[in-house]
């Protein structure tokens, strides 16, 4: 009996019931067979050899693929726990998943340094050349299950948690918990390097055992890997942290743990990364508001974030009444928009609030400005009519291409649907997936879905930017909300005189101020454009008898930022130190400088531009801060 297998691009075949995606890939190509990790079966991702006795959509899975890097890493965190096991045999082993930066796996018992990571490198080696099969073993319920791993209290704890039937993956002498899905063989995973060794509380909570953690990183080939570590080293040049140090941008404090103090030049790129935001959302018609930090109990009951947020929130009290500070700004809003009843003919009303949120954050996964407790959120809340969604989901996109190129980033696009825990019906729900897909296919627009990652009261589009070396993070999204607007009774008077329900997009684009910023320190590696530079320009003066005229020039210079180092270091150490400070332009003035009206300049690479008419280079400098180059 056939079965019929439909592909990506809309292609049928018929296949032999029981075939495996390793078989359907090698009738496709033997290229694409030795490439392929796993197949998505409607939507699932399995093993290779996973055989499929029904009609079925189906996708070979790639290391090109999300789904496959995700397999590949994970694969490799278990190739890491038999190779610690090899040489450790007492170490307990718990749990190793993929994550953003490659994968890591936590053990109980094990007390290694940074010094033992070759030792378990070259053991992971012999593993990959043994080329172990790669074995799925699905237990017949949990008993069995705790059966085989019931010396590993971890393991025991999970198969307790689980939902539903335990399963394993063997390879060799080493079985591990896992649910899948794995690269069929050991010999696939050709290209890794361990990258580091850090404690980790079991389940994230302190009031756990502290266990040890190794991370890593892993590919199909050296080339890749090679590419990868190449990255991470250019990244830690780029560290907005120490870059923000040396440029006097912010700093963190103990007194404030997870929320940034902005120094002066920090808050030079700042205000001008804020005045960029209300100059565009203003020509698009964004009327601005602002709502308070703290707000009542009950706010936060009827918004569902009390029972679906209340880990990530902060709490008060006030006259011996239960107050919380704010994750989110949207609550605020909404009460703003029903202060009086609104018009159809007031549609799309558009609000925006750049609002100060907090959120609760473990210490451990602090990171500068990329992981905070209090933050500013570019918010945008706007209300129309159902046959208003498509077009403005349309202009956000728009808004968003704009708004990111000015900065020289690119992105991807993810589109989130319904999450296990959500408000709403599945009708409402899948209007709203269905309006922001639409959206999305009108702009031809290339998007992965990403089922079951949606906010609670609704699905999104997020947007990931790529930096300059490759990074990608996520910061824009849009999302669809008839939930709010529901359970806060929202309405608006129709052109017929009754009153009805608007729908509700949420919006952010640089997702938080502070976020987007560390993200540009290092996209640009502090060498911001003119328009973001917190010191435009520097004059340095060849001798104490050119002081003066400096601070004549500087002083005219009127909408730029302009300093002068009147020290007594040498020339060349203050030319030095002005590149080091990433100043945009390093301006020397001599006597023949000032005789002729002209400074001497070069940049901060170190490009020599030579004299310019000081009128001439002021007017070039002023446009380029105006056009935002």
């Amino acid at each position: 009996m056939k079965i019929e297998i439909t592909f990506p691009d809309g292609a049928k075949k018929k296949y032999d019931r029981g075939i495996t995606g390793l078989e359907i890939a090698k009738s496709i190509s033997n290229s694409l067979a030795k490439v392929a990790l796993a197949v998505l079966v409607d939507g699932e991702a399995k093993d290779l050899t996973w055989e499929i006795f029904k009609n079925s959509n189906i996708k070979i899975i790639t290391f090109d693929d999300p789904e496959g890097v995700e397999i590949f890493r994970h694969s490799t965190a278990h190739l890491l726990a038999h190779a610690v096991k090899k040489l450790y045999p007492k170490a307990l082993s718990t749990m190793g998943p993929a994550v953003d930066e490659g994968f890591y796996y936590d053990f109980d018992n094990l007390d290694i340094g940074i010094e033992d990571l070759p030792k378990i490198e070259k053991e992971m080696r012999k593993i990959v050349e043994a080329n172990l099969i790669i074995k799925r073993i699905d237990f017949k319920n949990k008993a069995e299950a705790k059966k085989k791993f019931n010396e590993n209290k971890y393991k025991l704890e999970m198969i307790k948690d689980f939902e539903g039937e335990a399963s394993a993956y063997e390879q060799g002498d080493f079985i591990d918990l896992c649910r899948g899905s794995h690269v069929p063989s050991t010999g696939y995973l050709k290209a890794f390097k361990l990258t580091k060794l850090a404690g980790a509380y079991w389940k994230g909570d302190q009031k756990n055992k502290m266990l040890t953690r190794i991370y890593g990183v892993s590919f199909p080939n050296d080339k890749l890997l090679k590419e990868h570590l190449n990255m991470i080293d250019e990244a830690e040049k780029r560290d907005h942290r120490k870059i923000g140090k040396q440029m006097d941008l912010f700093s963190f404090h103990e007194e404030a743990p997870g929320m940034p103090f902005f120094h002066e030049k920090g808050m030079i790129i700042w205000d001008a990364l804020v005045d960029y935001w209300k100059e565009v959302h203003d020509k698009l018609g964004y009327k601005m508001i602002k709502t308070p930090i703290i707000l009542n109990k009950s706010l936060w009951l009827q918004s569902g974030h009390w029972d679906h947020y209340k880990e990530n929130m902060y709490y008060t009290k006030i006259d011996k009444v239960d107050y919380a500070i704010k994750p989110m700004n949207c609550p605020g809003g909404l009460l703003v928009y029903k202060t009086k009843l609104h018009s159809y003919k007031e549609f799309p009303l558009r609000m925006g609030e750049i609002g100060l949120v907090h959120r609760h954050e473990l210490s451990g996964v602090l990171s500068g400005l990329f992981r905070v407790r209090s933050f500013h959120q570019d918010d945008a809340h706007i209300y129309c009519t159902e046959e208003q969604i498509m077009k403005e989901v349309v202009d956000m996109i728009d808004l968003f291409i704009e708004i990111y190129s000015h900065f020289g980033l690119v992105f991807d696009v993810e589109l989130s649907t319904k999450p296990k825990k959500a408000m709403g019906s599945d009708e409402m729900w899948d209007k709203a997936e269905e309006a922001l897909e639409s959206a999305l296919n009108k702009k031809k627009m290339d998007y992965r879905l990403n089922k079951g990652d949606g906010a609670f009261y609704g699905p999104k589009i997020d947007f990931h930017i790529k930096d300059a070396i490759g990074r990608t993070w996520q910061c824009g999204t849009i999302q669809l909300d008839f939930s709010m607007p529901e359970k806060f009774n929202l309405h608006y008077e129709g052109a017929d005189s009754k009153r009805h329900r608007p729908a509700m997009l949420h919006k952010a684009t640089y997702g938080a101020v502070e976020r987007f910023l560390g993200i540009l320190v290092e996209h640009y590696a502090g060498k911001f454009p003119m328009w973001l530079s917190p010191e435009q320009c520097r004059f340095i003066p060849v001798s104490a008898s050119n002081v003066a005229y400096c601070k004549k020039v500087a002083a005219k210079m009127s909408g730029l930022r302009v300093t002068v180092d009147d020290g007594s270091n040498t020339l060349n150490k203050k030319v030095r130190e002005a590149q080091l400070s990433k100043v945009n332009y390093i301006l020397v003035v001599g006597d023949k400088e000032e005789k002729e009206n002209t400074v001497n300049v070069r940049t901060r690479d170190n490009k020599v531009l030579g004299a310019k008419s000081v009128t001439s280079f002021v007017k070039d400098l002023l446009k380029e801060v105006k056009d935002r180059k």
